[in-house]
């Protein structure tokens, strides 16, 4: 069974005149590089909404334009979208899961196979979790930790 750790930023963390790489955490998403364009959009912005739901201090405050428009807060510590074979997806959310600090958010590839909610925890949970493969994986932790998980991934293209 997985650890959950809880990740976030302390509000004096929360420095936005500062450049992304001065956050003490570090945000990716790791996509399967195999899949086609929508789909894997689709993938990575599942994992961001989970992952903007369960990390505190990870959106910035709202943007008000000239006119008073406001715009919903955006992740003030930036969030780099990453390529990846689906086999190496399996080998970094392994080793993310069990690594201290590091938030852990995936897509099981039932997640875009099913269209009843209910039929994908069904097929998830009859799946061992060594057979699980995933679409896209979004990792949160100390810089240097994800650093190290996704070593010399390049973006996704």
């Amino acid at each position: 069974m997985s650890v959950i750790h809880q990740v976030g930023f302390e509000p004096e963390e929360i420095r936005t005149a500062e450049p992304t790489r001065s956050a003490r955490l570090k945000w990716v998403i790791v996509v399967d590089e195999s899949l086609p364009a929508g789909r894997a959009v689709n993938a990575a912005i599942c994992v961001a909404a989970a992952t903007a739901t369960s990390v505190s201090g990870l959106l910035g405050p709202d943007a008000k334009d000239g006119g008073g428009s406001v715009h919903p807060g955006l992740p003030w510590a930036g969030c780099s979208v990453l390529g990846a074979p689906v086999a190496k997806l399996g080998e970094i959310r392994a080793k993310a899961v069990e690594s201290l600090g590091v938030f852990v958010a995936d897509m099981p590839t039932d997640g875009q196979s099913t269209r009843v909610y209910d039929e994908y925890l069904q097929r998830v949970g009859e799946t061992a979790a060594a057979e699980l493969a995933y679409h896209a994986i979004s990792l949160v932790g100390p810089r240097n930790r994800i650093d190290k998980l996704v070593h010399r991934l390049g973006l996704l293209a």
